[in-house]
């Protein structure tokens, strides 16, 4: 007699939350609002992303996950901003309809499905950014609290990280439990 995990229970009690749970707009809205000043920061931190972007300027890239939709364009000084507007050159649309799914394949390493529609030269820019611009986590910590505890507080992140990748890589265990007579 085949068994479910206990877990899988949680698993889904989890997804069915993050799925159906709509937070107030004015959460959504800054919680966007602070995901662009973080992406700025990190293409801040690296000139060939910003002049990359430099050279698609007033370009409309639409980010789509479900029924959410955030719309930027990169600016003269290299950046992003968000804007509003009815046309997009560039549709980015995630296909993973389960976030667990989507966080257990960047975990491995994988990059999330994703439908491209639109500018083919602008998705070969956004995709060179997503190959090659990278958060220094480490420089960060390291003007909070110094080199030496910032190398500690990462080391002990990238740990966790592969524990979790191995974990996730792990062939789970046969669900074909045969239960024996007494």
């Amino acid at each position: 007699m085949a068994t479910q995990s206990p877990f899988s229970f949680v698993g889904e009690a989890i997804e069915q939350l993050v799925t159906n749970a709509q937070p107030p707009v004015w959460v959504m809205d800054e919680s966007i609002n602070r995901l662009v000043l973080f992406l700025n920061h990190v293409i801040g931190a690296e000139p060939e992303a910003q002049s990359r972007l430099k050279r698609q300027k007033g370009r409309c890239i639409q980010l789509q996950w479900q029924d959410k939709v955030i719309q930027l364009s990169p600016t003269p000084a290299g950046l992003l901003e968000r804007v509003s507007q009815p046309k997009f050159d560039l549709k980015l649309s995630l296909t993973d309809t389960s976030p667990l799914a989507m966080a257990s394949a960047v975990l491995k390493g994988e990059k999330p499905g994703v439908h491209i529609e639109g500018d083919v030269q602008l998705a070969a820019e956004v995709n060179w950014l997503i190959d090659h611009v990278r958060w220094d986590v480490e420089e960060d910590l390291s003007k909070l609290m110094g080199d030496a505890a910032a190398n500690t507080l990462v080391s002990m992140g990238r740990q966790a990280i592969q524990a979790m990748q191995q974990f996730i890589r792990k062939p789970a265990p046969g669900n074909d439990l045969h239960r024996t007579a007494l």
